[in-house]
């Protein structure tokens, strides 16, 4: 392989990685804005225990949230 293609696949991964980084803090400091303004008088964790679905659904679509940002932010 060149060096040129080399030296551009990193710098692309680099971008791609800083990219999703962003993401990742914007989509986080979103969901935590969200969860003081809107849900402040629910416990997820305490929800989750007593075995409450709707949090339970709620808390694995924040999940894949944070999965699909990861995903598309590699993506090349």
């Amino acid at each position: 392989m060149e060096w040129d293609f080399i030296s551009a696949s990193l710098i692309n991964l680099a971008i791609n990685l800083s990219y999703t980084v962003i993401a990742l803090f914007v989509a986080v400091s979103a969901l935590i804005i969200i969860d003081k303004k809107l849900l402040k008088g629910v416990d997820i964790q305490n929800e989750l225990k007593q075995n409450n679905l709707a949090v339970a659904i709620f808390a694995s679509a924040i999940l894949i949230f944070v999965a699909l940002i990861i995903c598309f932010g590699l993506k090349s």
